[in-house]
């Protein structure tokens, strides 16, 4: 039997650097989350500095077993050294062995783009916006793990 939605709860993970996408990705997500009937009391948000603090933190509340997804929001902008693929890539990794290893969905939204920009334009537009996507994603994916 699928779970309820008003039974879900939701960790939300976001960087304070480049806050400025996080918090738009954030409301739209939690928008979307409201909309579809998960309780505002069951969704907990969490700043970490930056995107490589987001899998050790996601560690931590996916081991509490309080979650049924955790959604994680940031930036990371391409600059002139290999920095920008060294966070992007062991920030995706980590969240993917979090998934795997406590069996709980981890929607991956740390933007890895070229100019600052293009995250601002997939936080704030009205289609295929990537916060209201995760919170589609982590919703169907706890409906569907529930039946499996």
């Amino acid at each position: 039997m699928a779970k309820k939605i008003k039974n879900i709860r939701i960790g939300i993970i976001g960087t304070s650097f480049r806050e400025n996408v996080t918090c738009e990705l954030e409301k739209r997500c939690v928008a979307t989350l409201l909309a579809r009937g998960v309780s505002k009391s069951h969704i907990k948000m969490v700043r970490v500095p930056g995107a490589l603090e987001v899998p050790l933190v996601a560690k931590k509340m996916a081991k509490k077993k309080k979650y049924d997804a955790l959604i994680t929001f940031g930036a990371i902008v391409k600059g002139k050294t290999y920095h920008f693929e060294q966070i992007a890539n062991e920030c995706s990794r980590g969240c993917a062995e979090v998934s795997m290893r406590y069996e709980i969905p981890v929607i991956f939204e740390v933007l890895a783009v070229y100019r600052l920009a293009d995250a601002l334009e997939r936080a704030t537009r009205k289609v295929e916006n990537k916060g209201v996507e995760a919170a589609e994603t982590a919703l169907a994916m706890i409906q569907l793990i529930s039946k499996i």
